[in-house]
């Protein structure tokens, strides 16, 4: 265990989280294609932040999504900073494609590449702020090193490639941890989480140091739209702040 890194239970004080700010982020792959400037304009009524869009290539999971055209279209559509969440056996391929569609954030996943140094660095090229995601089942290890270079992390909650899977409790303790770390080192860097976010699971991620949700199903597939999704997940935290 690195030094600084807690036990899974610690998690950050009453004081630490109020420090951090709270960054709502809806996942495209979640929304009603047809009417997808509705959605989006809905969403950012109801207080987006960002928009995250996953690219999955059917290798790296099994399943197919959007492209990187599909950023572009998304960046027509909204002026809110854009995810491009690359879910490929090939990040390198994807990286300028994305970037070029209008990627505000470009996340790589460690598991991915065994030169994850070199991909930050290919994204920060671009002009894209570089981030790194992990697997529910994949050690904090395997981006520590990188950690001064990155301006957020994302730790799924579920294991990638589809919408609307449950929630993996486990993670709790892997978010604590990442927490401790970041502010031992004293390092500017959002721990965001990606997975099963709802009304039930999101008080539990705050306490134990998340501070960016992506959330698809909780956000597109409200009853009373997007707007009110959003609602229900900021008044779910707020009871926990």
């Amino acid at each position: 265990m690195s030094r600084g890194t807690p036990t899974p239970s610690a998690r950050p004080t009453a004081t630490e989280r109020a420090a951090r700010p709270v960054i709502w982020t809806p996942s495209i792959l979640a929304a009603d294609f047809g009417h997808l400037a509705d959605q989006v304009a809905a969403a950012e009524a109801g207080g987006a932040d960002r928009f995250q869009v996953d690219i999955m290539d059917g290798c790296f999971v099994p399943n197919i999504s959007m492209g990187p055209m599909f950023v572009a279209a998304l960046r027509r559509l909204t002026t809110r900073p854009i995810e491009a969440h690359l879910m490929t056996a090939r990040p390198q391929d994807w990286i300028a494609p994305a970037a070029a569609a209008g990627a505000n954030w470009i996340i790589v996943h460690a598991e991915a590449t065994p030169h994850l140094n070199r991909m930050i660095e290919s994204i920060a090229e671009t002009g894209a702020r570089p981030a790194v995601a992990l697997n529910p089942d994949t050690p904090l290890v395997a981006l520590e090193e990188c950690l001064p270079a990155l301006g957020m992390v994302l730790l799924m909650t579920v294991n990638p490639g589809f919408g609307g899977q449950r929630f993996i409790p486990s993670v709790l303790g892997k978010i604590a941890r990442l927490r401790r770390i970041v502010s031992s080192r004293r390092l500017a860097c959002d721990i965001e989480i990606d997975g099963g976010v709802e009304a039930e699971t999101i008080g539990a991620a705050w306490e134990s140091g998340a501070n960016n949700f992506v959330a698809g199903s909780a956000v597109f597939g409200h009853a009373q739209g997007p707007a009110a999704g959003l609602a229900a997940l900021r008044h779910a935290l707020r009871r926990r702040v």
